[in-house]
């Protein structure tokens, strides 16, 4: 293999080692404009947008442990979107580019820490909540029963309260 081509193996290597997920797609038909807005909106969600080579593409990736992507991700031109932040953000603002764009650049394959996702398992992940929302609601559902505790907790005092009053009411005018 020739040395540029060496060079952009072991480049490609890199970005797909360095990153948790990637996206493969076709980006025939993107326009120059439509490649930097996307790659900007990526830059948001923390993900990057970079053409690959196909060939180098495919062996960078068996040696990431990607071996199974099938003969089909590799044809026609190929843009890699790639990244360490948060998979379903960075799948959210591909998923709606596409939308936005008559479908393009069309998604090939994907892939998430060892594992080749399918088109359709990418748009799955596009519609899971975001890593925040998620949080959240882990931590309502861990809140939830401690609220509720104080709530008896208050209610069991207020009855005390209110049983005391009574009584106090009721010894009052007696009293005086």
């Amino acid at each position: 293999m020739r040395a540029e081509k060496v060079s952009i193996l072991k480049e490609v290597q890199g970005k797909l080692a360095g990153s948790s997920y990637f996206f493969l797609t076709n980006y025939k038909g993107l326009t120059v404009g439509k490649t930097d807005d996307l790659r900007r909106r990526l830059r948001g969600a923390k993900a990057e947008f970079t053409v690959v080579p196909n060939k180098q593409f495919g062996l960078a990736a068996k040696e990431c442990g990607y071996a199974d992507l099938g003969k089909e991700a590799l044809r026609g031109p190929s843009a890699l979107v790639y990244g360490k932040g948060d998979v379903v953000a960075a799948a959210k603002v591909l998923k709606d580019f596409i939308k936005e764009n008559d479908k393009k650049p069309a998604l090939k394959v994907g892939g998430l820490q060892g594992s080749i996702l399918s088109p359709t398992d990418v748009e799955s992940l596009a519609a899971l909540p975001s890593r925040e929302a998620l949080l959240g609601q882990v931590v309502g559902t861990i809140a939830a029963p401690m609220s509720r505790l104080v709530g008896v907790l208050q209610q069991k005092v207020a009855s005390v309260v209110y049983v005391v009053k009574a009584v106090a009411d009721k010894k009052g005018p007696a009293a005086g």
